[in-house]
């Protein structure tokens, strides 16, 4: 068992009604928890394929959407932004120009400023991550080592070399951070600009 709850980082993660697994394995399948979502979506959504945007959201020309892509209501998506691998924005999320999002979850109220990767990560209600500011998702420095988290007073061995964070409820990170992957952010953490999280547990 993990001491990780998604829903004491994200609290209306529940009502997704999404299978109850942590979330780095969420990130690994967020094709095919996007797809089963797709099955589940009231109106007012039209459909492209396995993408599907609320009539109320504004996607620009220019904007690339690729692999299974759910858009909530009043989102904005602006030209030059990245969409891929199982996507999913809840309701009025931005995602700036040049912004680029891979396999994950944002809910609703947050924003990618402009110049932004956030890569296999779940990102809570009212996020707000700054400009150039990145959340990465692989150890390349350790040649894609399974990533390891230190977290209170223990080490979760998450068995996956790609996970970027979970990133709670109200948190704000600064212009140009980073993120290192496997970060657990508590609601409301602030991350200054230039700022480094890293909870990576080192051998």
């Amino acid at each position: 068992m993990t001491p990780v709850e998604i829903n004491a980082f994200i609290e209306r993660w529940p009502t997704l009604g999404l299978t109850p697994v942590e979330a780095w394995r969420v990130a690994q399948d967020c094709e095919n928890q996007v797809m089963a979502l797709l099955d589940r979506l009231g109106d007012g959504y039209r459909r492209h394929g396995n993408c599907a945007i609320h009539e109320s959201a504004v996607v620009e020309q220019g904007a690339v959407l690729k692999g299974a892509i759910i858009i909530g209501e009043g989102s904005f998506v602006a030209a030059g932004a990245y969409l891929r691998a199982g996507v999913y924005l809840g309701k009025n999320c931005i995602i700036g120009p040049s912004c680029e999002l891979k396999s994950s979850f944002m809910l609703d109220g947050s924003k990618l400023a402009h110049f932004n990767f956030v890569g296999d990560s779940l990102l809570g209600e009212g996020v707000n991550i700054e400009a150039g500011a990145i959340i990465a998702n692989y150890r390349n420095e350790l040649n894609g080592a399974q990533i390891k988290i230190r977290y209170l007073d223990t080490v979760i061995e998450t068995g996956v070399n790609k996970f970027g964070a979970l990133v709670g409820d109200g948190c704000t990170i600064g212009a140009n951070a980073v993120i290192a992957p496997g970060a657990l952010l508590q609601p409301d953490t602030h991350v200054p600009r230039l700022g480094l999280v890293d909870q990576f547990a080192y051998d």
